[in-house]
């Protein structure tokens, strides 16, 4: 008597990655398309971007597998419906990509600004982390959490205090993360240096900014998404962090990147 092979077992692994629309967490989305991974891209008000995303990633591969996913993160119980929907499928994956990053000082602290980084730093993403681990516990098979995190955490300044404190948590998160669910699930820590220039800094400061490291340059956006695939596929990483910033953790720095005048 023969069997059918199980559709299932040749089906590529899907992955949610939040944040996916626009920035370094569309780079993360297409590198990891590109590498056979079918890619749930999550955005919040950013649609038309996470249709694009979405399209491109149909192009580079596997076609016809990948899809999009409305939430906002700032809620947890649209971060846990969120899980639910994804996890309709087998889910195998979350990057934790998406982040709030708004300025404010220990000495100008706001409360609600302070709660809101809490919520869509550092909640959502344990939020997604347990429901993955649950899932995965229940289908037997094994999973990965990948944290975005900052080379800020190692070489700390007063700047985003809030920012700053939601990640430190999400990095105390990732160990306690792959202490707790092991064996089902591993999870990891990425720290970025400067990446991406934003409307804080013009083309030609953050060029200068990008060279302040030992290497003479910070990580970029292939660096990111490229260590990001790494992370999803050794399968004996677990509760580490791995910085990608060219070592810019290891220059003092008094204020943070997008307030420096180089």
């Amino acid at each position: 008597m023969t069997h059918s092979p199980d559709p299932s077992a040749q089906a590529p692994k899907r992955v949610l990655v939040t944040g996916a629309a626009k920035r370094l967490g569309r780079h993360i989305a297409l590198t990891l398309a590109r590498g056979g991974w079918s890619v749930v891209v999550h955005y919040h008000q950013s649609s038309q971007e996470a249709q694009a995303t979405v399209a491109e990633c149909q192009r580079l591969g596997p076609e016809g597998t990948h899809s999009s996913a409305c939430a906002d993160l700032g809620v947890a119980q649209e971060a846990e419906a969120l899980m639910q929907r994804v996890c309709a499928q087998p889910l195998h994956a979350v990057v934790n990509s998406a982040s709030l990053f708004v300025h404010d000082r220990p000495e100008a602290m706001d409360v609600a600004l302070m709660q809101r980084h809490w919520q869509v730093n550092t909640l959502a993403p344990a939020l997604l982390t347990q429901a993955l681990a649950a899932h995965c516990r229940a289908r037997q098979h094994r999973g990965v959490v990948v944290n975005l995190l900052d080379q800020k955490l190692y070489n700390p300044n007063p700047d985003f205090f809030g920012y700053t404190l939601s990640k430190a948590a999400l990095a105390c998160a990732t160990t306690l993360g792959a202490q707790a669910l092991a064996p089902h699930l591993r999870v990891v820590g990425v720290a970025p240096g400067l990446t991406l220039t934003s409307h804080m800094l013009s083309d030609e400061a953050f060029a200068k900014l990008h060279q302040l490291s030992p290497l003479g340059q910070s990580s970029t956006p292939d660096d990111v998404a490229n260590t990001v695939a790494f992370a999803l596929n050794n399968g004996s990483i677990t509760g580490s962090t791995l910085l990608v910033d060219g070592g810019q953790h290891l220059v003092p720095m008094t204020r943070d990147f997008s307030l420096m005048s180089p």
